[in-house]
């Protein structure tokens, strides 16, 4: 409760949270009051803006408006299902490393040196290269597992920290084991850790989508905000000035991805001492 108060009294968590959650209900509202396709053709190619079509049409002359919602809505979905599987691997790892030690942490360790030391993109390139199609939870997936090591290794130092402290052992001395030390004693105190760390692989999720499906290589049958700017870039609409078929996709991305930003933000402002003092 005191935790809520507190985010409460920050502007910038309140105005990234209200952004999103603005963000999160159009997208999941409309599609479901809405009877429209975003892959209906509806009119002719780049129809510019008007009462008919709010954002005009794209290149298969498909309503850019109903596909930015749906799209939007596709994005959101890839961004959170990667954003707790990459969070529940990066914590679940970073915990045992940082509590056990020796040689279970070196190991664990050494593990996610060789996913730091691969660039995850090109991971992820060569991973969705291999599929034949790609649905939005196999994209979300594909994007967590590929994006966990920098988690790991930050609850890996917050979980080193913790493991000396008395009521670890006396924990220990009570018979607890390994799990309940670390879900009981470990986890509480670095809750808003793992929270601010779920807001930013859900961000860094939805722009990694879009890179990736700006090389062809997005979600298959799927509109998304990155399929968008892919179909965009493939059809030239800048050079055909159809401004309106690149650029909401884009302003939304980055409206998702600030409004996270600033969320974690606002979170760490009241979280870490040193900023808070």
């Amino acid at each position: 409760m005191t935790t809520i108060k507190l985010l409460l009294k920050s502007p910038k968590f309140l105005i990234g949270f209200g952004i999103f959650i603005f963000l999160l209900l159009t997208a999941f509202i409309y599609p479901a009051v809405s009877t429209k396709d975003p892959f209906d053709m509806v009119g002719f190619m780049y129809e510019s803006p008007s009462s008919t079509f709010l954002l005009g049409t794209d290149n298969f002359g498909r309503d850019v408006f109903v596909e930015l919602i749906h799209g939007m809505k596709s994005s959101i979905i890839i961004g959170l299902i990667s954003g707790i599987i990459a969070t529940v691997i990066g914590i679940t790892i970073g915990l045992f490393a940082g509590y056990k030690g020796g040689m279970v942490d070196n190991i664990l360790n050494s593990i996610t040196n060789i996913f730091l030391v691969i660039p995850p993109f090109v991971i992820l390139i060569l991973v969705t290269v291999s599929m034949s199609s790609r649905s939005l939870v196999t994209m979300g997936l594909v994007l967590g597992i590929t994006s966990w090591p920098w988690t790991a290794r930050a609850v890996r130092a917050q979980s080193l920290s913790l493991r000396k402290r008395e009521h670890l052992d006396i924990a220990r001395l009570n018979g607890a084991s390994t799990f309940e030390i670390i879900i009981k004693e470990i986890m509480p105190y670095i809750l808003s850790y793992i929270f601010m760390a779920f807001i930013l692989q859900v961000a860094t999720a939805i722009l990694s989508e879009a890179g990736i499906s700006m090389l062809g290589l997005g979600p298959s049958n799927i509109v998304s905000l990155g399929t968008m700017l892919s179909w965009a870039l493939l059809f030239e609409s800048v050079r055909s000035g159809a401004w309106w078929a690149f650029i909401p996709p884009a302003v939304v991305i980055a409206l998702i991805t600030f409004s996270l930003y600033i969320m974690n933000t606002g979170m760490d402002e009241i979280f870490n001492p040193k900023l808070r003092s």
